[in-house]
């Protein structure tokens, strides 16, 4: 079989860009990584047919300008662009500017993400579909507009940004004397994170689970629902750790979240990977929050149980080829798969940690996997996400996943700069995570204690 495309530039860094190439080289593509000067020894560009740079560190002038990006694809004669997650990954403009240079963008149509990636605009979408949707507003027009919608739904609220997420422009409410200041508070975040200073309230669910559910679909109206992964364990509204499943789901809730995602995706006639953000209450019932229109950092949780590569199929359904599946309702799971999140920072205060890895070695063995980045010699850089690695097991029960995790990350060596191991060898032990009962405030919970 031809290979997909002919040669493929991947828009990004660090273990996703490599992630990407591996994907290529089992598809038979050619692999052009782009990167900044001082990511000049990053893995990813040794490891990629040809490297490109675009620009000094700072990412506005590199990973997130698009002229330098576009002028690469061209230089090199790459027919396709795959823009990881975060950076462009979400970014519409990008999607049809290399639509109009004769590139394909590996991802949804520009029109598919503008309709999803605006918050306000999937919830109104979602609505429309019969997804379980939280009490909301529509975009506030200004802070009289936000104490009287905040009213309306009842305190508390949460605030949030319409053009972006990861914690960037969310806001708790939980008096009528806070809800202007948040208001004008959230607005100034989402301006300077998403250029976009729109913002929304929702109903706030004080101890939530965060649960996603991960869909693919290719041009031939192809649509498949993958199951669901587990993303409670959160600090600042930033994934730590996840799961796949979900310890809280049941079969017939996932059949019917199944049922209901399959007809929304067909009904927008929407097509590559794409994750539905749900919050689950006290009660066990879903709402939905956002749909994510590319490739996720957890993605491999859901590789793990359900033995798919995701961003292979992300790949050839871009391609438009048509994608041959199991068409099961719900996705049958194979045992169970934990990821865990190693960022470069400090332990205590979170802060990042850059700065010269002088030691490295990675766990291994049965059911261990470990996605990085990151080698003895190299020196992180202070311009981009802490993230230096993913570590993801998988055994046939949950309790074994969690005991071959710990294992995991007792091997793990990272030297010369602090980073956030022991803070999951602690959530490892902790009840409500052995349990399976953990919630959103579980890793403030923990940190309290200390």
């Amino acid at each position: 079989m031809s290979p997909p495309f002919q040669k493929l530039l991947i828009a990004n860094r660090g273990e996703i860009a490599l992630r990407i190439i591996r994907a290529c080289r089992e598809l038979g593509i050619r692999t052009v990584a782009v990167h900044s000067d001082v990511d000049a020894r990053a893995l990813h560009v040794r490891f990629a047919d040809e490297a490109v740079c675009i620009g000094p560190a700072p990412a506005t002038r590199s990973y997130l300008h698009i002229p330098a990006i576009i002028a690469a694809a061209e230089v090199t004669g790459a027919d396709a662009i795959h823009p990881g997650y975060g950076f462009l990954s979400e970014n519409a403009e990008f999607a049809r500017l290399c639509a109009k240079c004769g590139v394909t963008f590996v991802g949804p149509t520009p029109e598919a993400m503008r309709a999803w990636g605006d918050k306000v605009t999937a919830r109104e979408n979602a609505l429309r579909l019969g997804l379980p949707l939280l009490p909301g507003s529509e975009v506030l027009r200004d802070g009289e507009h936000a104490l009287a919608e905040a009213r309306r739904i009842g305190l508390p609220i949460i605030m949030k940004a319409s053009g972006g997420g990861g914690g960037r422009g969310m806001r708790i409410v939980r008096s009528e004397a806070d809800v202007v200041g948040a208001f004008g508070q959230a607005r100034s975040e989402a301006e300077s994170g998403f250029k976009n200073p729109d913002v929304y309230m929702e109903k706030f669910v004080e101890r939530p689970r965060h649960i996603e559910f991960q869909v693919l679909a290719d041009h031939h109206g192809g649509v498949w629902t993958l199951g669901e992964r587990e993303c409670s364990l959160q600090r600042r509204h930033q994934k730590v750790m996840e799961e796949a499943p979900s310890p809280a789901m049941t079969p017939e809730l996932r059949q019917e979240m199944a049922d209901t995602i399959r007809r929304a995706i067909t009904e927008t006639k929407y097509t590559s990977l794409g994750t539905l953000e749900f919050i689950m209450d006290e009660d066990g019932k879903l709402y939905f929050l956002e749909m994510n229109t590319r490739v996720q950092v957890e993605h491999p949780v859901t590789e793990m149980v359900t033995g798919l590569d995701l961003v292979a199929l992300q790949i050839r359904a871009a391609a438009g080829e048509k994608l041959e599946l199991p068409d099961t309702r719900p996705w049958s799971f194979r045992g169970h798969a934990i990821e865990c999140r190693v960022n470069a920072e400090d332990p205590r205060t979170f802060a990042p940690w850059p700065g010269l890895i002088t030691e490295y070695f990675a766990p291994g063995g049965g059911g261990v996997r470990v996605d990085s980045g990151v080698y003895g010699g190299w020196r992180v850089p202070s311009n981009y996400d802490s993230l230096i690695a993913k570590v993801i097991v998988h055994a046939p029960t949950r309790a074994e996943a969690i005991v071959r995790m710990r294992r995991a990350l007792d091997e793990f060596i990272v030297g010369g700069i602090r980073t956030n191991i022991e803070l999951h060898k602690r959530l490892l032990q902790h009840p409500d995570v052995i349990n399976g009962s953990m919630t959103t405030r579980t890793i403030e919970q923990l940190l309290a204690e200390t």
